[in-house]
């Protein structure tokens, strides 16, 4: 009896507990991190107005209404992203912030009047003009490293030497407020886009104005220059996208109408592919001659986006909208896109073609139906429009 008890093997009872044992090792164990295709979503406690990219690390600018300017590192490991510092010197809405080329210093502007400019690495003001327009202002755009043009809600245009910290031009051709600023390469022209449906053209060596193009209907919401210096595309409240030819600024060489209720910014991909987010929350790629709405990338569903944001590596898009997050999208594939002239029918249920795997309709998103239906309510006419501004047929 003694070698038989001896021989017993384990009880249930010692079987389980050893089972359990090797399983809370196995969850002691690190596990990898988690790699995701894009960056996690932001929340932010306000809406954010303006968003830009560091030119060379993975670090992104937040400005939002309450006069708060937020900067980020971003990452796909998941739980990654972090707050690098905050600042809250400006006293209203911050409108628009932007990197110098080599990422030092982060340039801001406000419903306050002031522009800042701030140092990247330690997170403090360096320089604050306080009174640098008598409105407030709305746009701005770093020409070179030491000039600086901003806009403000009156059609005003100052241009800065940042040397010296004053402005060396200020001329006001527009009615309304300057909504957004392109510069060629050769930094010779200065182009505005502004609320009273005009673009505005200024020669910077001679520190003049040039002229305005004819009105358009809607506000002109943003101006980008594209096809090589070529073309310039100007993005409207009214769901059009108005092209010049260079050179040819006095009358649109073209017009193409979106079934979108507008146009409020657009970030060139390619010299032909370009991104325009509306007020539907939706983030359409576009193809500029021939003209036609390629896909899209991704949605806020159903919130107005503010800004969108190309990443220094071309592999991101951020976006900012009314629902407080700053979403960040996929975009390495748009540089192979190759979009035919040949016109293929269209799907009968008008749905746009998602370019990335978190665009909608690919998620099952509630939404994303009424979207498409939406979308497909007038694809016909859309496509009608496209014929007639698929050359430099001059304007209709």
């Amino acid at each position: 009896m003694a070698t038989a008890e001896l021989e017993r093997g384990p009880s249930p009872e010692e079987e389980t507990f050893s089972v359990v044992e090797e399983n809370e090792e196995i969850e002691d164990e690190p596990q990898p991190p988690k790699i995701r295709e894009t960056p996690e979503d932001i929340k932010q406690e306000a809406i954010v107005n303006t968003l830009a990219f560091h030119p060379k690390e993975d670090i992104l600018a937040a400005g939002d209404i309450d006069g708060d300017i937020y900067l980020y590192s971003y990452s796909c490991t998941e739980g990654e992203n972090k707050e690098l510092w905050s600042s809250g010197h400006h006293l209203k809405s911050c409108r628009k912030v932007a990197f110098s080329s080599d990422g030092g210093k982060l340039f801001s502007v406000s419903k306050d009047k002031a522009v800042h400019i701030m140092d990247v690495e330690a997170g403090k003001l360096e320089t604050r003009i306080p009174k640098a327009h008598s409105k407030p202002i709305n746009a701005l755009l770093l020409v070179d490293e030491n000039m600086l043009a901003t806009g403000d809600d009156e059609g005003t245009l100052k241009m800065w030497d940042m040397r010296k910290g004053n402005a060396f031009m200020s001329l006001k051709h527009h009615e309304d407020y300057i909504s957004d600023m392109a510069v060629d390469l050769a930094k010779r022209t200065l182009l505005t886009s502004s609320g009273d449906g005009t673009m505005g053209v200024f020669n910077l060596k001679r520190r003049r104005f040039e002229l305005l193009s004819e009105f358009q209907s809607g506000d002109l919401t943003s101006v980008s220059i594209m096809k090589r210096g070529r073309k310039v595309v100007c993005g409207s409240s009214n769901g059009t996208i108005y092209i010049f030819n260079w050179n040819g600024f006095g009358a649109t060489s073209d017009r193409f109408t979106l079934q979108a209720e507008s146009v409020d910014c657009i970030v060139p991909m390619t010299d032909s592919l370009l991104c325009a987010a509306s007020m539907d929350g939706v983030i359409r790629v576009i193809s500029i001659l021939p003209n036609r709405v390629v896909g899209s990338v991704g949605q806020h569903t159903g919130e107005p986006i503010e800004e969108i944001a190309r990443s220094q590596d071309g592999r991101f898009l951020a976006s900012s909208a009314h629902d407080q997050l700053i979403k960040f999208w996929d975009i390495s594939c748009l540089p192979n896109t190759r979009v035919s002239d040949y016109r293929r029918r269209k799907k009968k249920d008008g749905r746009l073609k998602a370019l990335s795997s978190k665009a909608f309709g690919t998620r099952g998103d509630f939404f994303s139906g009424l979207l498409d239906s939406n979308e497909a309510n007038g694809e016909e006419e859309e496509e009608e429009s496209d014929e007639e501004g698929d050359g430099d047929s001059g304007s209709d």
